[in-house]
């Protein structure tokens, strides 16, 4: 595991202020809850490092039972104390890990200081045989939540507790247990760290992971947003030029129009011109995949009425596509069509990617003040083969429905197929009267 990670993680507040040493002696002393989190795969494992420790728990608690009374002759009622405590220590590590390591130093002091008078030729002092091994959960939990310095210093202050009992109270035949001490809790430190270092380099790479995610659907909608821009610039410069034409026309329709009148209109054809121009420089480079190119060629832009068109184009694909238009068909805003003719023509793309073999169903209702659309799909006959798109054509479809004040759903449907439905207002909000009468 690269060292790294480690410095990336988020680091409280009291490790990042004052001095490493400080920090780190702060630390030792802090006797706070850290639970042990569970294993977030596969979920129904969760909770096995708490079942495993608390299996150690009950197993120390045995083994240093039987060490006391057949290893050292120990037979009063510490014993039974002492062992309890050993393997509560384990079990209190889970959630408090720095106040059970502390609990559990304490205990192996106690309990060097009960055999201490009991220790044979070739017995171990301080530590039973037993006694590291059932010390070393300890320090893993510890080196599990806690900075790699704070394990070293849980690990060194372990080590000179030890060195300091041996050099001053070492009983005459006992055998020295530093070593075995040392070489055990560095190993548990060191697994401690390498799977806490794992832990956050994981977490990191989700974090990432969902931060791509984000980021690839807010540049997709921004994609989808430049699109619709490109596409009804058209449309917004045919308003604004039929604009101009009128008011240059109008005074021609007036029987001996009074100079105000003219003065006015000519300032409204003014004022159009000088927005169409202004649209066209700003808005014509968005109609070019890159900035700096020239606005090209117009195109006129696709409506309901070109339906039939695309819907053959899809059945000539292999997919078996049904219509059916409902109500008085109609010509509506051109940014209602053009917004219809995407949704339906997104959704058909979808089918054919990802329903390979399905029989489609297109449908159009005309209402008194909506347009519903409806494209749904039965399950897929055939495997989907891979699709190199991006996975947020729903993305553009929502933006372009609501961008006219519209709705759109899409889901499952029960026999495995897919709908997709969305519903259009006749007049987008923003329109004039003007308009509505026009059109009318």
């Amino acid at each position: 595991m690269h060292p790294q990670s480690e410095s990336q993680a988020p680091v409280p507040a009291h490790e990042r202020e004052g001095p490493a040493l400080p920090g780190v002696v702060r630390r030792l002393f802090t006797l706070g809850r850290d639970p042990l989190p569970p294993m977030k795969r596969p979920r129904w494992l969760a909770r096995l490092p708490h079942a495993l420790v608390g299996y150690l728990a009950v197993f120390f608690g045995f083994m240093m039972s039987a060490q006391l009374q057949d290893h050292y002759d120990v037979h009063d009622p510490s014993m039974v104390v002492l062992s309890l405590f050993t393997g509560f220590s384990i079990v209190a590590a889970m959630f408090r890990p720095v106040a059970a390591w502390w609990l559990g130093l304490v205990t192996a002091g106690f309990i060097a200081w009960v055999i201490h008078g009991e220790v044979g030729p070739g017995q171990t002092w301080p530590w039973t045989p037993i006694g590291p091994f059932a010390f070393a959960p300890l320090v893993l939990l510890v080196a599990l939540r806690v900075p790699p310095k704070v394990t070293a210093a849980v690990i060194g202050v372990s080590i000179a507790c030890t060195g300091v009992a041996e050099m001053l109270f070492k009983p005459e035949h006992g055998r020295s247990s530093a070593i075995s001490a040392l070489l055990v809790f560095g190993f548990a430190g060191l697994l401690g760290y390498a799977l806490r270092a794992t832990r956050l380099a994981r977490s990191q790479l989700v974090a990432q992971e969902s931060l791509t995610e984000e980021e690839r659907a807010r540049r997709t909608l921004l994609e989808e947003r430049s699109r619709i821009a490109r596409e009804l610039h058209d449309v917004v410069a045919h308003h604004m030029s039929v604009i101009s034409i009128q008011a240059q026309v109008a005074p021609y329709l007036v029987e001996n129009p009074s100079e105000e009148l003219k003065e006015n209109l000519a300032g409204i054809r003014e004022n159009a011109l000088e927005a169409l121009t202004e649209l066209r420089r700003v808005l014509g480079v968005l109609r070019s995949e890159q900035p700096g190119e020239g606005s090209g060629p117009h195109h006129p832009q696709p409506t309901l009425a070109e339906l039939d068109g695309l819907v053959d184009n899809v059945r000539g694909a292999g997919l078996a596509v049904t219509t059916e238009v409902a109500g008085v068909r109609r010509p509506l805003t051109p940014g209602v069509e053009l917004t219809a003719y995407r949704i339906v023509q997104e959704a058909l793309s979808n089918c054919l990617r990802h329903a390979p073999g399905s029989r489609v169903e297109v449908g159009i209702a005309y209402g008194p003040r909506e347009l519903h659309l409806c494209v749904a799909n039965s399950a897929p006959t055939k495997p989907a083969p891979p699709s190199p798109g991006a996975g947020h054509g729903l993305l553009g479809m929502r933006e372009r429905a609501g961008m006219l004040g519209g709705e759109l759903a899409a889901g499952p449907r029960p026999d495995g197929g897919y709908e997709v439905s969305a519903v259009l207002p006749m007049d987008p909000p923003g329109r004039s009267s003007h308009e509505t009468k026009k059109d009318v």
